[in-house]
């Protein structure tokens, strides 16, 4: 039996200035020809344990002057990938002129080594022990020194895995390391990114990353024998019986699921919260507000950073998007939701692209304030000299009332009115979306990118769930 008591939930009002600004028209923006305009070139870079990483370095045909490193590692692999970044995420910073830098991490496609899901940070009392800081450092040392015509600095980015690679490496950053953009990270993947939210296990998405991830160098598609993977994992029965059945104690990160079900020493290694304790390098944090899977990340290095932020040199923005959704595209929608802005492609033209350019060519400095963020429903960006914000805000606290009704009235009841309740059947668990419900990854029509914006009343008449207005 579930019981929800009539206690407050805490909410803000906010009320603070707008920040309007002029969206050009992007129908008018003629696209440019910048994968013709650069040329590219591998080497396997080695680090400091012997271990060669496969690394793709591509340069403008044409440069008047030295150019800064905009470099991003994945381990997603970077073979033909260049023309898809410089068509979304890096189409602005192509066109200004960059040296960039794409790397496989250890164990993924081309590279040498072992790769270990979100590997450890690394114990620093062991002068030649690795991990993802070590070797982005060994990676921009060796750009110095072997890729001529650079202007001394490197700027570093990437969405979800490759955000948590780029957050790594501000660790203990190399001295070339001029700006940083961990965009959708993961921070702990107990309390609140990607495998687990709050705690609670999220068993699709954890069995499908993980094959997708650890079965072979390159990314995997497990086939399931049904279409409806809802049915698939309750046909499925007990979770021993994914390693009994399907994998056989061959995947790292699935025996550490089982291994370790509670928030113990092991999660708190690989959490960041221990570990940032120090802001270097100007960091613009990126989040969007319907993340399906790292939306606790970005906030939480943002708020980690900014107590230890003396020079002032931590910025956060969240916008309406879903996990790395401004990274292409316009962005002006979520589904069925419309937002009447080119919000991500204004992201990338106004706020990144200037961003990277002031802290690595001298640009003009874009002014971005401590925290920019987008309000739905206003469909206006937003500025803050704080967040969460300080300045013109009200606390209220909004209240369970009998009859499933929402009010910023305390209750007066106290009796047998005072509570809500269900019964919760793990045998007949709630779908998260409509079925059938399509794999996370390569099946058509997935609506795993877009579920959180989703109308969930069609669950609303299940005596297991609960709803108030």
């Amino acid at each position: 039996m579930k019981r929800i008591c009539m206690k407050s939930i805490r909410i803000m009002a906010l009320i603070t200035a707008v920040f309007l600004i002029r969206i050009p028209d992007v129908t008018a923006q003629a696209p440019a020809d910048t994968v013709s305009s650069y040329t590219g070139r591998s080497f396997m870079i080695t680090m400091r344990d012997g271990t060669s990483l496969y690394t793709l370095v591509y340069e403008p045909v044409t440069a008047v002057e030295p150019l800064p490193f905009m470099m991003m590692r994945t381990p997603y692999g970077v073979e033909g990938r260049f023309k898809r970044y410089i068509d979304g995420l890096f189409k602005k910073m192509a066109e200004d002129g960059y040296i960039f830098v794409l790397q496989d991490i250890r164990g993924r496609y081309e590279s040498e080594g072992q790769f270990v899901m979100m590997r450890p940070i690394r114990d620093r009392k062991q002068a030649e022990a690795i991990d993802e800081c070590t070797d982005t450092f060994d990676t921009i040392e060796w750009l110095l020194n072997n890729i001529p015509d650079n202007n001394g600095r490197v700027g570093m980015t990437g969405v979800s895995y490759p955000g948590w690679l780029t957050a790594m490496a501000l660790l203990d950053p190399h001295p070339a390391l001029k700006a940083a953009s961990p965009q959708a990270p993961p921070a702990d993947m107990f309390l609140g990114d990607d495998f687990h939210h709050n705690g609670a296990f999220r068993l699709s998405y954890g069995f499908e990353y993980v094959t997708r991830m650890e079965t072979t160098k390159k990314n995997f598609i497990f086939q399931f024998d049904m279409y409806d993977t809802y049915e698939w994992y309750l046909d499925l029965g007990a979770l021993s019986n994914v390693d009994r059945i399907h994998l056989h104690g061959s995947l790292p990160t699935w025996n550490d699921f089982t291994a370790h079900p509670n928030y113990d020493e092991f999660w708190q290694r690989q959490a960041f919260t221990t570990v940032l304790d120090k802001v270097t390098v100007p960091t613009l944090n990126v989040a969007g507000w319907w993340d399906q899977e790292d939306f606790y990340g970005p906030l939480k290095v943002y708020d980690l950073f900014e107590k230890r932020d003396p020079d002032n040199l931590n910025r956060l923005v969240v916008g309406p998007w879903n996990h790395g959704g401004w990274s292409s595209g316009y962005g002006d929608g979520l589904g069925k939701i419309k937002f009447d802005s080119p919000a991500g492609w204004y992201f990338r033209e106004y706020i990144e692209a200037p961003w990277f350019a002031f802290h690595l060519k001298d640009g003009e400095n874009p002014n971005i304030p401590e925290a920019y963020t987008f309000r739905t429903g206003a469909n206006k960006w937003i500025s803050h000299n704080a967040w969460p914000p300080k300045d013109n805000v009200t606390v209220k606290n909004l209240y369970f009332h009998p009859d499933r009704k929402l009010s910023f009235r305390k209750p007066e009841d106290t009796g047998d009115s005072s509570f809500d309740s269900y019964l919760s059947d793990p045998t007949n668990p709630v779908p998260y979306r409509k079925r059938p419900i399509e794999p996370t990854y390569y099946s058509k029509g997935s609506g795993w990118g877009i579920w959180q914006t989703e109308d969930q009343r069609f669950v609303d008449h299940r005596s297991d769930v609960l709803s108030w207005e």
